[in-house]
């Protein structure tokens, strides 16, 4: 008797290609393609002219450098919070939980307007901290806290689903067997969560690199100071200078995907490394 052919839920092979490269082509590819072509318009001589302003560099060191500090704090805090959010009952946990999720709802005008209001010299917080000469709103330091601030779900819900398949008896296995927490938590707990936590802080690494609307109203934008990449590009589309503006945009995106490159590579590497152990 002839097995009856098997037909699956989703579409074939074929036709799920077609859907993907399509997506992929309409979505991705064609607007960086895009880009680049619109940079093709000026000459070598004008690319490195622009791309190496002082002021441009000045913004790419702001830009690249606040994201990865605002990523290194995500992973840490991130780490914590999930980890208070899955081990731990108590009163509001719902309703914590659910304000994780607001920055990815808030838009970030608002998020930024908000952070300005509370950390500026007359604000509820910043009023308690200028007399202990703490500056945030219109500095670096405000920068790296919107930055946090809009980077922080990412990290929390890449972990979070991790440490729930964490079974909490291996670690109470190891309590047992005399491991101190420290121990436990950096050869059994880490481990597990390691993977994750790249990966959270590869997504708030890139979303900041990109941040323009939280960023503009707490940083003041000073040229050389606090300006940055982003709002060098609006500048230069302001002033009707678009093939400038793609150009600080591809050094951007090219730097974005070596630097995430990298993050994926170690990422490879360390769970290959685990797999072995």
């Amino acid at each position: 008797m002839a097995q009856l052919k098997r037909h699956s839920v989703l579409p074939g092979f074929g036709l799920s290609l077609g859907y993907t490269l399509f997506y992929l082509s309409t979505i991705v590819l064609l607007p960086l393609a895009a880009l680049v072509l619109k940079t093709m318009h000026l000459t070598w001589g004008q690319f490195m002219t622009t791309v190496t302003d002082p002021e441009v560099l000045a913004a790419y060191r702001v830009s690249f450098g606040a994201s990865f500090v605002a990523a290194i704090l995500n992973a840490a805090i991130g780490l914590l919070v999930a980890w208070v959010l899955v081990r731990y009952r108590f009163f509001g946990k719902r309703f914590l939980d659910a304000m994780i999720d607001l920055p990815f709802a808030l838009p970030t005008a608002v998020a930024g307007i908000s952070l300005t209001t509370l950390y500026a010299k007359n604000g509820w917080i910043g009023r308690l901290l200028d007399p202990l000469g703490i500056h945030v709103a219109y500095t670096w330091s405000g920068i790296v806290l919107a930055l946090t601030f809009i980077g922080m779900p990412f990290v929390v819900r890449t972990i979070q689903p991790v440490l729930q398949d964490l079974d909490p008896e291996v670690e109470e296995a190891a309590a047992s067997l005399g491991a101190g927490r420290w121990l436990i938590f950096r050869r059994v707990v880490f481990p597990e969560v390691w993977p994750p936590l790249l990966t959270g802080f590869s997504l708030s690494f890139a979303r900041a690199v990109g941040e323009y609307g939280s960023v503009i109203f707490i940083a003041a934008n000073i040229p050389m100071k606090t300006e940055i990449a982003p709002v060098m590009i609006v500048k230069k589309l302001e002033e009707f200078q678009y093939s400038q503006a793609t150009a600080i945009a591809v050094v951007m995106l090219v730097a974005s995907f070596i630097i995430l490159l990298m993050i994926s590579l170690l990422q490879k590497w360390t769970a290959g490394r685990g797999v072995r152990r």
